[in-house]
C-alpha cells in the first residue's frame, strides 16, 4: 500500500518529510563534521573563525535548526504547520546524527 497526502491530515508525506529529514541531516553533517570535497568545508570553517559563524559551524544541533528552516518554508502550507516541519526536521536530523555518532 503506497501513503498518499489522502491518508494524513493536511499537506503531510511522510516519504517526502523522511527524504527532506536526510537531505537536512546530510548538509548539516557535511557543513558541521567533514571537511568536504577538496577540503571546501574546512576552508569555509577556517574562514568563519572563533566568532558567531565559526561557533554555529562547529555545533552540530544549532546548524541543523537552520539548515531545516528553508526546507521548512518549502514544505508547510500554513504557519504553524512551518514551525513544526522546521522542529521536526531539526529533531529527526540530531536524531540520525545520535544514532550514526562514535559511541
Amino acid at each position: 500500500m503506497v501513503f498518499t497526502a489522502t491518508y494524513f491530515p493536511g499537506n503531510f508525506i511522510p516519504m517526502l518529510f523522511f527524504i527532506v529529514s536526510l537531505a537536512v541531516w546530510r548538509i548539516t553533517h557535511l557543513l558541521s563534521k567533514e571537511d568536504g570535497p577538496f577540503n571546501m568545508i574546512y576552508r569555509l570553517r577556517r574562514l568563519a573563525g572563533e566568532g558567531v559563524w565559526g561557533e554555529l559551524l562547529d555545533c552540530f544541533y544549532c546548524l541543523s535548526l537552520w539548515i531545516s528552516l528553508p526546507f521548512a518554508l518549502w514544505t508547510g502550507t500554513t504557519l504553524p504547520e512551518k514551525g513544526l516541519y522546521w522542529m521536526a526536521y531539526s529533531g529527526l536530523a540530531c536524531l540520525l546524527e545520535k544514532l550514526t555518532g562514535k559511541v
